[in-house]
């Protein structure tokens, strides 16, 4: 079985002591590739090293919306030196979050001009949306910004919602978010995700499925995330790691 964490952040410094464990354990439960995504210089330069240093390791970066304040030319700039990397193959995380304090006008302009840079560069993008969900589709519709390929992260909306994002365009993907006791909508949003366009994810070191709650995440949990949703679905994890793992590898363009 192969499975693609769809989002993961062991380039934070909570993992920098356990590398190439993580790796390595993730490998253990079948988790054979995995998008990294950088948000700032210091995760940014890690990254690279993550994508020189381990073959199933690749690579996205964009400047989340907590820091929209900092997207400037100048990192626009630098977003762009790190995308020529081969092995860079996305624009993210980018997206809106209302549950942090920066103005929601900055937050809108980083992200469109993130969407024009990924649809300048050809590349797919990979979306953080946190009590944001109306202006989100809003943005994203207005902007096509799914043309190249898109990834709703860690989605959160209801059946409602998903129908709506993949109407756009966008892949779905779920991390151990759907796991929790007080996510039946993002349960019944899985069960109206078509198989071929849907992703499973960790955002490690955030967002551990349960049973394993209050335990830092890491990439090796995207088995347990996946099992869940195969058992939601009444699917083998077998086949739903095929459909993901094919999936995750066709929005971001990797063949082999």
């Amino acid at each position: 079985m192969n499975i693609f964490d769809s989002h993961t952040h062991i380039n934070s410094k909570e993992f920098a002591n356990d590398l190439p464990d993580v790796v390595w354990r993730a490998r253990a439960l079948d988790v054979n590739m995995m998008l990294v995504l950088a948000y700032d210089q210091e995760s940014a330069d890690k990254l690279m090293e993550l994508l020189e240093k381990f073959p199933e390791v690749y690579g996205a970066i964009g400047c989340h919306p907590e820091n929209a304040q900092l997207y400037n030319h100048d990192y626009e700039l630098a977003m762009k030196r790190y995308l020529s990397h081969p092995k860079m193959v996305a624009v993210g995380e980018i997206g809106l979050d209302y549950h942090c304090d920066t103005p929601k006008k900055v937050q809108f302009e980083a992200l469109n001009r993130q969407i024009e840079l990924a649809q300048d560069l050809h590349l797919p993008i990979s979306i953080h949306n946190r009590d944001s969900i109306e202006d989100c589709y809003e943005i994203l519709k207005k902007t096509d910004a799914a043309k190249n390929g898109g990834i709703m992260h860690s989605f959160n909306g209801n059946a409602a919602w998903a129908e709506k994002f993949l109407d756009l365009g966008f892949m779905l993907s779920y991390s151990g978010v759907c796991t929790f006791g007080n996510a039946s909508e993002v349960r019944e949003a899985i069960k109206c995700t078509p198989l071929d366009r849907m992703l499973v994810e960790t955002d490690a070191p955030y967002l551990t499925p349960m049973p394993f709650r209050g335990k830092m995440n890491e990439p090796l949990m995207t088995r347990y995330t996946l099992e869940f949703i195969a058992k939601e679905l009444r699917v083998s994890a077998e086949d739903l790691a095929e459909k993901t793992y094919e999936n995750t590898k066709r929005v971001l363009r990797i063949n082999g």
